[in-house]
């Protein structure tokens, strides 16, 4: 390897050649301030467009953008020279004079890398006036909302969307004081191929794009006397609620996050973990019948709602191939207001109020999906992010760290550690294959630990004997990862049975809902680790040994893949390849095409 020698603030360092001033200033610990540079090596995402200009620093001839600078031998680096200072300031008072001053009331307030920025440099007023973008918020989804107003052109959620999710809706358009970060045509987001991942949103370093804020609605359902109001947890968020108060990522919150949601006044505080239990009944059914008869192979694992959205529009020609289950959020909903409501508590559905909390900015759309839900009664009335509890405990005064561990409500609090690591990619396919495996062979799975197929690889596979049967799987998060395995399915080139496939990076740990992570995958890793250490916690490991499960199927459903289970727990998609003309602002869920798969 080829080692350039330079010196950064007088401190010498040796660095391979193709390096740049910034990457080699973190070798000696010299932090350099940027906004539109983002590398994130563990999902192959470099953001490198030097367009924000807040990197300046002196190298011998003059001021150049630390982000887009190669090192050269001998060079000598100053970062913080009065010219590199002084040039600092004024791009980010440039940056400052064309963003709108609501910062307390902005919800990346507290978030913002400008704000931080600015605040760093001890920028104290704005001495550029002039003319201010002024563009409408396009507020036509469930899940995203995109403020032309605050975004500073750093191109970071264009490198995402179209690079490392391959789904191409953002790009530059426009020239000059006019340019903008946009969709074609100046599409609205819900008219265009948005998957609502959210990714865009994770990478965004100010309120350019943000989540939709659902928050109001669910104080309003709290207030609303005559709605038994419940909520619903999903694995990720137990690991990562933490670190807005201050915990170290992966720290496990669960008993604090149950005893903050009764705080907030929710009449019942379940876990979204009975229904990954669920759905790993339902899904090792689906793929047993499937693997049985030889057809609709490979199975595609369909509890990211980001994915499906993302099948609907591109390979629509394989519709037969996902699984058929709906996602546990949705799957907790039915049962919640088919059976819990009804059976145990005596409420009607119409009476049960259904909130999830979600890793996942996806989520809000997909519970607006008007197939997911029984004669006009959705599944899921109302989804908000990690970041918005937070939000909402921080808001009614909960002192979340200082608060006494609490136990989910049952019986739809009850789950095993198989449920828990459906927050990581692979941990789907793990918990299907510890029940697989024993429902084939009809013998104890001794050891349920599957680590080929964890880590945060985007594409990884392993071959799993069955006794004797091989049984080819692989995993894929992300969706550009996801597009290169479903091209090979697309043409007739692949050898697997199962797929799961995730659309964020790393899994649900990463989800766009999550805390901000900067575009640090250590911080994913260990949340990750948080979730498999909970699993490796547990005496039951295995979803079909959930006994608040096999008491739903004795007194509901009657048996996996059964009639009833198709009816509450199973769905159908859409061909979303054709260009549909409707502009309603309302168009957040699936638009009917002309034929049901």
């Amino acid at each position: 390897m080829s080692l350039v020698n330079l010196t950064i603030n007088s401190k010498p360092v040796s660095v391979p050649k193709g390096t740049t001033i910034l990457e080699a200033a973190k070798q000696v610990n010299v932090k350099i301030p940027n906004l539109c540079h983002l590398n994130m090596n563990e999902i192959n995402m470099v953001n490198q467009c030097a367009s924000c200009r807040v990197c300046m620093v002196s190298a011998g001839r003059g001021l150049v953008p630390a982000c887009g600078t190669l090192v050269k031998e001998g060079m000598n680096v100053q970062t913080n020279t009065k010219e590199a200072l002084r040039a600092r300031k004024n791009v980010v008072q440039l940056l400052l004079s064309d963003h709108p001053q609501d910062c307390l009331s902005c919800d990346k307030n507290g978030n913002c890398e400008l704000q931080t920025i600015a605040a760093d440099l001890g920028i104290r007023e704005i001495k550029f006036k002039g003319e201010k973008s002024c563009a409408p918020k396009d507020v036509s989804s469930k899940s995203i909302v995109k403020d032309h107003d605050k975004c500073i052109l750093c191109r970071r959620c264009e490198t995402m969307c179209n690079e490392v999710q391959t789904v191409g809706v953002l790009s530059g358009i426009n020239r000059g004081f006019n340019t903008e970060v946009g969709t074609f045509f100046n599409a609205s987001l819900c008219d265009t191929e948005c998957t609502y991942c959210g990714q865009c949103v994770a990478v965004c370093p100010t309120g350019a794009l943000t989540e939709v804020n659902n928050i109001p609605v669910v104080w309003n359902a709290l207030d609303q006397s005559e709605k038994t109001v419940v909520v619903q947890v999903a694995p990720a968020v137990r690991v990562a609620i933490g670190e807005e108060f201050g915990l170290e990522p992966g720290a496990i919150s669960t008993g604090k996050m149950v005893a903050a949601l009764r705080a907030l006044g929710f009449k019942y505080v379940f876990d979204t973990n009975f229904a990954a239990d669920l759905t790993i009944l339902e899904e090792a059914s689906e793929f047993l019948h499937r693997l049985k008869d030889g057809e609709n192979l490979p199975i595609l694992t369909s509890c990211c709602p980001a994915w499906i959205n993302f099948v609907e529009g591109n390979y629509p020609q394989l519709l037969n191939l996902p699984s058929s289950c709906k996602s546990p959020q949705e799957m907790f909903g039915a049962v919640a207001k088919n059976y819990f409501g009804p059976k145990v508590i005596n409420v009607e559905s119409k009476d049960m109020y259904v909130v999830s909390v979600m890793p996942c900015v996806a989520k809000k759309y997909e519970c607006a999906r008007t197939e997911l839900g029984q004669e006009d009664v959705l599944d899921v009335d109302i989804s908000i992010t990690t970041r918005e509890l937070a939000k909402m405990i921080k808001e009614a005064g909960i002192d979340l760290l200082n608060l006494e561990d609490e136990s989910f409500d049952s019986p739809l609090g009850e789950s095993t550690g198989a449920a828990d690591i459906f927050g990581a990619t692979g941990g789907v396919l793990e918990a299907a294959l510890r029940t697989a495996y024993e429902w084939v062979t009809d013998k104890e799975l001794s050891d349920v630990n599957f680590t080929q197929v964890r880590g945060l690889e985007g594409i990884k596979e392993a071959s799993i004997d069955i006794d004797g049967t091989i049984v080819n799987v692989c995993i894929a998060s992300s969706l550009g990862n996801a597009r290169k395995v479903m091209d090979e399915v697309a043409n007739g080139n692949s050898k697997y049975h199962i797929i799961e496939i995730m659309a964020c990076p790393g899994g649900c740990v990463a989800g766009g809902g999550q805390p901000y992570h900067h575009g640090d995958y250590d911080i994913v890793k260990k949340r990750a680790a948080g979730l498999y250490n909970i699993d490796g916690s547990k005496e039951l490991r295995k979803s079909h040994k959930n006994p608040a499960i096999v008491a739903l199927y004795n007194e509901f459903l009657g048996e996996p893949y059964s009639e009833a289970a198709h009816k509450y727990l199973h769905t159908h998609y859409f061909d979303k390849s054709v260009v549909y003309e409707d502009t309603c602002n309302e168009c957040t869920c699936a638009k009917e095409a002309d034929a049901t798969i």
